[in-house]
């Protein structure tokens, strides 16, 4: 019988009360149920890869995930990191009283070291016959329903939200979930080798900012009393990068965290990862490159540089080897919508949103609706990877002035699996035209658009001193790790995603 069978039907409550009962009884036989260390020999997936003959005696340690006990002699198996190991446990093999003391009161999610030699059992399960056990940290509050047959683990915690609630609990009964946050680190490894192998200097910005900017977008706002002044969580990394450039560093990069208070979905968490990078010298065209090759750059790594340049994601194969498509920003709204949206005006674009029964804002100017109209249409059928440039000048305030239409600008977007995973400009560096274009923003503000952009005149300022021609890159972490590891919510690859308190 399981030690954990006599705590069924039982309350939580009751639960506590009966292992702390359990806890008082170790530390009156003077056993220190949550001691300051112990000697880590061998991981449980050191033990696993360990080749008969046995001839030496293993130390490990491990969170017991399930027991089975028969009077004097017990199994358990313990988990460390994902792995699991048998441990045989019996009273004679045991220093005297310590199968009583330790192992009667051994309860599944209790931390314990085991030092023993290995064998393999009747069934031919590699297992440790334990001669020493430490117990390391007792478990006060249960695990959730989890339990074993077989070596496999059933009625797991299945419910999204409980797990995005207690991820730690979430790691401990689905192991694999670590999967996707080795994945995470792999990604942003290869994010900085690469930007680093390009002569890229990585560098750190404010995250507390007197004035945001940089994006299109509601801040979260704060204050600091020995300043006396409103602070404001970034929400983009630009303003402060491009600074940079006009200092001289001609290429700069910062991986960091971005806070946007808008809506939440799957694409969209209000603390997110970016990577931001911009280069002198270069335009949109030379980022398309560099992102481009990125993009595939983490796919080899990911792959372990095999020829499978393919990407599962949601119903989708996506395919990652050929040049990325290029799709022109109007076109792509003709070819979806087959509507020519190019030469519409703000009454024509809020009568064609409303025909196709788009939910629209109140107060809506041109550039909200030519962006709901793109999004609608185009943005989920961007399936294969694929670069939209050509940006109506309405929509990018910060981008360079397209050098054959200046109703456009020269601009691109990167879609994968129907989700924008990067955002590039040519860099806006003529100071007077961007003052214009802030202004511009400041109306649009006052007639009620939100997120328009504030004027940022430190910024002014420091491009009035001489920014050269430059290319600049924000492509989205958390999105591209949802790519990679085929989640299609973007809580799945950020470990405490945001949740409304309970």
């Amino acid at each position: 019988m399981s030690n954990n069978d006599q705590e069924i039907g039982q309350s939580l409550k009751q639960i506590i009360e009966y292992r702390l009962g359990k806890i008082k009884a170790l530390k009156e036989a003077d056993i220190n149920p949550f001691p300051h260390s112990f000697d880590l020999k061998h991981t449980v997936s050191d033990l696993l890869n360990i080749k008969e003959p046995f001839t030496d005696e293993y130390q490990t340690a491990g969170r017991v995930v399930a027991i089975r006990r028969m009077g004097k002699a017990s199994f358990c198996h313990i988990q460390d990191e994902g792995k699991k190991i048998q441990i045989y446990l019996k009273s004679n093999m045991l220093k005297e009283g310590m199968y009583d003391l330790l192992v009667r009161n051994m309860d599944i999610g209790d931390i314990l070291g085991f030092k023993g030699q290995l064998f393999y059992t009747k069934t031919q399960e590699l297992s440790i016959k334990c001669t020493e056990l430490t117990m390391l940290s007792k478990s006060i509050r249960p695990l959730p329903n989890i339990k074993e047959k077989e070596g496999e683990s059933f009625f797991s915690f299945e419910d999204k939200e409980l797990r995005y609630r207690n991820r730690h609990l979430d790691l401990i009964v689905n192991p694999s979930i670590k999967d996707v946050f080795v994945a995470r680190n792999t990604i942003i490894n290869e994010v900085r080798y690469f930007l680093n192998k390009e002569n890229y200097l990585e560098v750190e910005t404010p995250v507390l900012q007197p004035v945001y900017g940089g994006a299109n977008a509601c801040p979260f706002t704060t204050f600091h009393n020995t300043l006396d002044e409103k602070l404001y969580l970034r929400i983009s990394l630009e303003l402060y990068l491009k600074k940079l450039i006009i200092g001289g560093i001609n290429r700069v990069f910062e991986i960091s965290k971005n806070f946007r208070n808008e809506g939440m979905d799957k694409n969209h968490n209000p603390e997110f990862t970016m990577v931001e990078f911009y280069a002198a010298y270069c335009d949109v065209y030379d980022m398309m490159k560099s992102t481009e090759a990125l993009v595939k750059s983490i796919l080899n790594k990911l792959s372990d540089n095999n020829d499978n340049m393919k990407i599962s994601f949601g119903q989708h194969e996506i395919e990652v080897q050929d040049k990325f498509e290029v799709l022109d920003f109007f076109e792509s709204i003709k070819t979806f919508s087959n509507t020519d949206v190019s030469s519409m005006g703000l009454e024509e674009l809020y009568a064609f949103l409303k025909k196709s029964k788009i939910k629209i804002e109140k107060n809506a100017n041109y550039g909200n609706l030519i962006d709901k109209v793109f999004s609608h249409f185009v943005e989920p059928n961007l399936i294969q990877p694929t670069f939209v440039i050509n940006f109506p000048k309405e929509i990018s305030p910060l981008a360079k002035s397209h050098r054959e239409n200046n109703a456009l600008v020269e601009r691109f977007e990167l879609f994968i699996g129907g989700m924008e995973i990067a955002n590039s400009f040519t860099e806006l560096n003529d100071p007077i035209d961007q003052l214009e274009r802030l202004t511009t923003q400041l109306k649009l503000r006052a007639k009620g658009d939100k997120e328009a952009q504030v004027i940022d005149y430190s910024f002014i300022e420091a491009m009035e001193v001489g920014m050269p021609p430059t290319g600049g890159v924000g492509l989205g972490i958390d999105r591209l790790v949802m790519l990679f590891t085929g989640n299609t919510s973007i809580k799945d690859v950020i470990l405490f995603p945001a949740m409304r308190t309970e």
